[in-house]
Formats: structure tokens, sequence, C-alpha cells
């Protein structure tokens, strides 16, 4: 994360943080979900499957292959495109962490 005073949190709340915002869009959920479906790495134009342009498919492929959610090889003219197993793990023990952290009382009640 470059932002300012992220430094002053402490680390795993700046990590979970990268993984947040790179979820906090509704195109990379869309990429990450059909990716794992697929169950298999992505030869081609990811595009077709999503109601973007190509460009802007490409800025979000980019934002999750920066946060290593994504894997992304080079094969002749074509990308090969899979979840990064090793990083979807941990993202996941960092989300339940974080939420198990969060505890609301049984009769949460909060004034507007």
């Amino acid at each position: 994360m470059t932002s300012a005073k992220v430094e002053l949190f402490e680390e795993n709340l700046q990590q979970a943080a990268g993984y947040f915002k790179a979820l906090a869009h509704p195109a990379r959920l869309a990429i990450l979900k059909y990716l794992a479906e697929s169950k298999v790495c992505i030869s081609g134009d990811i595009s077709n499957e999503l109601p973007l342009s190509r460009t802007t498919v490409n800025q979000h492929l980019k934002e999750l292959k920066n946060t290593g959610l994504i894997k992304g090889s080079i094969d002749g003219v074509k990308v090969n495109y899979c979840l990064n197993p090793a990083k979807v793990k941990e993202l996941k023990q960092i989300l339940g962490d974080f939420l198990n952290t969060v505890e609301l009382p049984e009769k949460f009640n909060c004034r507007d």
C-alpha cells in the first residue's frame, strides 16, 4: 500500500488492507470467481467474460496480479491467468482472522 500514514498501523492490518483494496471492485471479484470456477489456467481474453473493455479488464488483472492473487505467464502471444492458491489461502486466513476480531454483542444497538 502506498498511502499516507499507512505505516502507522500494524503490519497485519496493512497486509489485510492491501488485499481488501484488491477486492474492492466487482470486476476483480468477477475475475477471481471466473478463474476459481474454471479450475484451470485461462489462456486468452478474459474480457469476453466481463461487461468491460479489454483495457479496463487488463487494469483489473494487473491489480490482482500485483497483490499476488493471480498469476499470469506469457505463452507466445497469449497470457495464461490462474489463481495463486497460496495467496488465495493466505487471503482466506487473513479475512477470517480479521472478522474474528470483530465481535458484536448479542444485543447490538447503535443510535443513528
